[in-house]
């Protein structure tokens, strides 16, 4: 007999995105004392605490076209990145049905995403949201995987102003982690612990394994609730010959996942999304989104067992949510449910962070590729190196020292600190091809950095990573190239630069034993000299950067000098170039 779980109460929508919050701001100040109305369900918002008028904060709104759903949320964000929620909406759109069906978007949805985004667009006004600079709208893999894409995007854009942002599946990492960065530093539980962040959507199910704090894998599987369900429609078989195929999927497409995590720590699944979290509101007492909270297998094994049988439409009566919630709902919980019987777990940590929340968390912040973020992506260069078994001494040496020619440089090469980044991993693997041959080494570092995964790398900064790996010998980059020929002028450019300054640190590193701790540069006519202290010998060094440094004068127009300096005074004209 299944045990009564907990009901939500007649008329309410137990879904979370469907909640509500609301803060009164600063140009909204004299209607502080009424309540207000959620644009999509109608629930009204009582005031609360209006924001101090002293506090420099500017309102942003971020919105997340799904597969089941279009949802918004509004922020305040003060100077120091600090973000304060002020209102969320959703609204059901079956933008997944059509793309995994069909194959693109039909006419009469795109049609209904216009109608919702406009009504976002009308309440974006209230909130004196009207700069680009205000608001990022995000689609994930239904539009992202839609024949007419480009229509789809254009007709949103005519309609309602609004630029819609297909996200590849490293920006969903990346977008991801920042959301749930702050509970993995709060919770004690994750400081010493391997925790596997899983989010089934309706097109692919997400994973972060995140160690210690540290990012250690992460992998977008082809695995969501809405495709699997889609997918297996068409065997027409009876439902009890459905979730055992299913459940025969999800286990061979997540059998592997074991290997990625640690055995020496304990193991904390963490899921995100709105079908667990309709779970823990059924299930966990008195849960509030802004809680952490755990959900036993056997509970939702139950779950699973009343929602599969049922139809869309029976869903849709017993549990108050929209038809394309219903659709997704028994899927998603058996993903969840496979997922925590593979990692031999008896509980699931749910929390009601979401895309949105880390969305809103890179608004506040004054560039994504902060401190930490690009630690996390350095640690997953590191991890491919050392399985490729590279000279991680020699590599991190090289990397530091291009860090310090990319710095020293910047008046010349005039680049971003997105491209400082790529130089950097470029300089970590630019070897890892050894562990495939040392014969046309190069070539195989840029193939084996092409078809690995990077965290947080888009699969256009892992090209550039990967041709800045491959021109760090031998030819100089030519538009007959593979790779090279696909991209732009400016990224052409940027190759080039990068692959120049990253010989330069090969050669300062060639007797490979890191002797080399600092450089100082500076420019004398068409020279650029660079200045070692407290060296006496760097002859190994010079005649590697003799053969190294063409490529760099032809970019630059400088010609390239190695000096030593020992106390005040410079070693003689055998230690120049």
């Amino acid at each position: 007999m299944t045990p009564s779980p907990k009901g939500p109460p007649p008329g309410r929508n137990t879904r979370s995105p469907s909640r509500t919050r609301r803060w009164p701001t600063p140009s909204e100040s004299e209607r502080s004392i009424r309540s207000k109305v959620n644009l999509v369900s109608g629930t009204i918002i009582p005031p609360e605490k209006p924001v101090s008028a002293a506090e420099s904060v500017r309102p942003v709104a971020v919105v997340d076209v799904g597969t089941s759903s279009i949802r918004m949320a509004i922020a305040e964000v003060d100077d120091s990145g600090r973000v304060r929620p002020l209102e969320t909406l959703s609204q059901g759109v079956s933008l997944g049905k059509d793309t995994f069906t069909k194959g693109s978007i039909e006419s009469e949805t795109i049609e209904e995403c216009v109608r919702v985004l406009q009504a976002y667009r009308d309440k974006l006004v209230e909130y004196a949201i009207d700069r680009p600079e205000q608001i990022r709208v995000v689609a994930t893999s239904a539009v992202r995987e839609a024949a007419n894409q480009l229509a789809f995007l254009d007709r949103i854009y005519i309609a309602t102003g609004l630029t819609v942002q297909p996200v590849d599946e490293a920006e969903v990492h990346r977008i991801t982690y920042r959301s749930i960065q702050p509970l993995l530093k709060a919770e004690p539980q994750f400081a010493n612990a391997t925790t596997i962040i899983c989010e089934v959507g309706g097109g692919s199910t997400e994973l972060l394994v995140v160690e210690r704090g540290n990012v250690k894998y992460s992998h977008s599987f082809r695995l969501g609730s809405l495709r699997l369900r889609q997918t297996l429609q068409a065997l027409r078989a009876s439902q009890a010959k459905l979730r055992e195929i299913m459940e025969l999927e999800i286990q061979q497409t997540l059998e592997d996942l074991p290997h990625h995590v640690s055995s020496d720590l304990p193991v904390r699944l963490l899921a995100l999304g709105g079908d667990i979290r309709f779970a823990a509101d059924r299930l966990v007492p008195h849960w509030e989104e802004e809680n952490l909270g755990t959900i036993s297998l056997p509970d939702l094994e139950r779950l699973c067992d009343d929602v599969i049988p049922l139809s869309d439409d029976a869903i849709v009566r017993e549990f108050h949510l929209t038809l394309p919630e219903a659709e997704t709902l028994g899927p998603a919980l058996l993903v969840y449910v496979g997922l925590a019987r593979i990692l031999g777990l008896d509980e699931v940590k749910v929390t009601g962070a979401n895309l949105r929340d880390g969305l809103l968390r890179e608004m506040g912040d004054e560039s994504i590729w902060t401190e930490d973020f690009r630690n996390q992506i350095i640690r997953s260069a590191l991890e491919l190196g050392r399985k490729c078994q590279f000279d991680e001494a020699h590599a991190v040496h090289v990397a530091n020292l291009s860090r310090d020619l990319f710095i020293a440089l910047r008046e010349e090469h005039g680049l971003d600190e997105r491209a400082e980044l790529i130089l950097y991993l470029a300089a970590l693997l630019h070897e890892i091809g050894n562990f495939v041959s040392h014969t046309s080494m190069h070539k195989h570092s840029m193939y084996l950095i092409q078809n690995s995964e990077l965290f947080g790398l888009s699969p256009s900064d892992v090209l550039l990573v990967a041709l800045v790996a491959r021109y760090h010998r031998r030819a100089s980059p030519k538009p007959t190239h593979q790779g090279f020929n696909t991209l732009d002028r400016d990224q052409r450019v940027a190759v080039s630069k990068l692959a120049a300054m990253l010989r330069i640190a090969i050669a300062l590193d060639a007797s490979r034993n890191q002797r080399i701790n600092g450089i100082e540069c500076t420019r004398e006519r068409k020279r650029l000299i660079i200045t070692v202290p407290h060296r006496d010998d760097v002859s190994v060094e010079q005649l590697a950067l003799r053969n190294g440094r063409s490529l760099f004068e032809e970019i630059y127009g400088r010609e390239v000098m190695l000096r030593t300096r020992i106390g005040e005074g410079l070693k003689g004209p055998s230690s120049q170039l």
